[in-house]
């Protein structure tokens, strides 16, 4: 069974068409939550779906209803790979909030709701101050998504990812791969996604003539996220990539472990062996010495 988590979505730059219309419906459902909702007070979706019946904000309570399922397994993830838990900053850019109040009152939500397993412990200011990961584990909901994410991912074999390119027409994972692979999971706009794509477009740049090849996989569709193909275009020639990507479908994303932390790197030999697996933001010098030793 899966529950609504509501939050909002403030897209950078996006012009006025059915994505801001859905930003919009996202808005008017979160004010709706924060003036009527109390501590502890169970929230219906079935109340929500009868109020907002509107098309843009039907699609909002499906993405919300996607971010609210994702939360408890972003946490976990996020502590187990980082060795601290995400800030309320952090949480907004992986979840495209409208800003650290929005996270905020997604974990009011989550805390209020006695469906959720009480997995968190916040601070007089809202941040998170501990998590308990046996309780998510011990709901059948979160149990093997966590053992998927957390499970480390060096010596497994990338999977047969295949998928419709962001400029058009369809292309395999396989056709694509070269000596040293690295594979990009991100989403538009995602603050960590900003600014890592210049890092991979350089080393696409230097190192594809060697051996290198950059695949990107985006996620905006899996995410249910209102991104337009402009919207993608401009993220992408603000990061000047060049490189190839491809939309990310829900089958390969499951056989990626159900990414939750983005952006997500998978970086493997030819044979397509996961040699190192990274999440969140990457300098160049983490990344070219792993590269460097898969190359001829």
């Amino acid at each position: 069974m899966r529950f609504l988590l509501l939050s909002l979505v403030l897209l950078v730059g996006a012009p006025a068409t059915a994505a801001s219309q859905v930003q919009d419906a996202e808005r008017r459902i979160l004010e709706h939550v924060r003036d009527t909702l109390q501590p502890g007070e169970r929230l219906l979706l079935s109340a929500l779906v009868e109020r907002f019946e509107a098309p843009d904000e039907q699609r909002a309570l499906g993405r919300l209803n996607d971010v609210f399922f994702r939360m408890p397994l972003f946490i976990a993830e996020f502590e187990g790979r980082e060795g601290r838990l995400p800030t309320l900053s952090e949480i907004t850019g992986q979840f495209s909030l409208y800003g650290e109040e929005g996270a905020d009152i997604v974990l009011r939500i989550m805390e209020s709701d006695p469906r959720v397993p009480k997995f968190l412990v916040r601070d007089s200011d809202g941040n998170l101050v501990s998590i308990d990961e046996d309780m998510i584990r011990a709901d059948d909901r979160f149990a093997v998504a966590v053992d998927r994410s957390l499970t480390g991912w060096e010596g497994r074999t990338l999977p047969e990812v295949a998928g419709e390119r962001l400029l058009g027409g369809d292309a395999t994972l396989a056709g694509l791969m070269d000596d040293a692979t690295l594979v990009y999971v991100w989403f538009t706009n995602c603050p960590p996604c900003v600014q890592i794509a210049p890092v991979l477009q350089a080393l696409h740049q230097d190192l594809g003539g060697q051996g290198l090849t950059v695949v990107g996989l985006n996620a905006d569709r899996v995410l249910k996220l209102p991104y337009t193909d402009a919207d993608r275009a401009a993220h992408q020639e603000k990061g000047g990539v060049t490189f190839e990507n491809l939309h990310l479908t829900e089958e390969d994303r499951a056989e990626l472990g159900n990414v939750n932390i983005f952006p997500t790197l998978f970086l493997a030999g030819r044979d397509g062996t996961i040699v190192r697996h990274f999440v969140n933001f990457q300098e160049r010098e983490t990344l070219e010495p792993a590269i460097r030793e898969l190359l001829p």
